[in-house]
């Protein structure tokens, strides 16, 4: 593995107490939770866009804080939750917007590689704010993967905030799907904020859980999802049970 992105007993008043973990290329990881456990204030953090309390976000043992903004856009890219944009562009010109930290030389097919990956070329000359809110999400990954091309493929760490809240249930497997195979070769990290638990468990290689600000529990799905951890910090009553190809837990609620 290459160096992780740490996260060194990071707090920020008053969501998140004393966070420590570690992000390692060619991994996805989920950040779970309940509502208002700080899962995106986390990644905010860990992204540099907000700056802790205390402690410290380091990649490559730099701080944060200490990159210079467009060599940091080389390295990392964000899809937020809200993708609204206050100009109405085509959707080729919103996913060439992720390709502005590189010269224009660099990857000159890469808008259309990636358009073909992502499954937006059928979108090709649409206005994006007419999209609907799945096709905006699709748009809106494809734009971020435009930020991290280089030499062919996306490298670096991408940060993904609920990317399959609006997706039917076959765009939520193709980008989890794609989101697997990218980070096989060990360039890219993905770490995704994931309500969905059963999408967590059959796609991430690694889940982390927060609850009130602080992380509770971390390992692979079979490590985290069980009842009684479950129960504890969702509240719900739940049972565990076991995909019929794969073996992950699967949680169903109790009626």
């Amino acid at each position: 593995m290459g160096n992780p992105l740490l996260a060194s007993g990071v707090s920020y008043s008053p969501v998140l107490r004393d966070i420590t973990l570690s992000l390692f290329p060619g991994e996805l990881v989920a950040l779970i939770g309940p509502n208002g456990a700080g899962k995106s204030t986390l990644l905010r953090l860990l992204t540099g866009y907000l700056t802790p309390d205390s402690g410290q976000c380091t990649l490559n043992d730099i701080v944060l804080d200490a990159w210079a903004p467009q060599t940091l856009s080389r390295q990392r890219a964000v899809m937020r939750q809200q993708s609204q944009l206050g100009f109405d562009w085509p959707v080729e010109a919103v996913i060439a917007m992720g390709r502005a930290p590189w010269p224009p030389s660099d990857d000159r097919d890469a808008v259309e590689r990636i358009m073909t990956l992502t499954g937006c070329s059928a979108l090709r000359g649409r206005k994006f704010n007419a999209l609907s809110g799945g096709e905006q999400q699709r748009v809106q990954l494809a734009r971020a993967l435009a930020q991290l091309w280089h030499n062919g493929k996306p490298r670096g760490w991408l940060f993904l905030d609920e990317p399959t809240s609006a997706l039917d249930l076959y765009h939520q497997q193709h980008l989890l799907r794609l989101l697997k195979q990218l980070t096989a070769d060990g360039e890219l990290h993905v770490c995704a904020v994931l309500h969905d638990l059963n999408l967590a468990a059959l796609w991430a290689d690694r889940l982390i859980l927060l609850h009130q600000g602080t992380l509770v529990a971390e390992g692979r799905a079979p490590e985290v999802l069980k009842a009684d951890i479950l129960h504890r910090y969702y509240g719900a009553d739940v049972r565990i049970g076991a995909h019929p190809q794969s073996q992950t837990p699967q949680v169903f609620l109790s009626p």
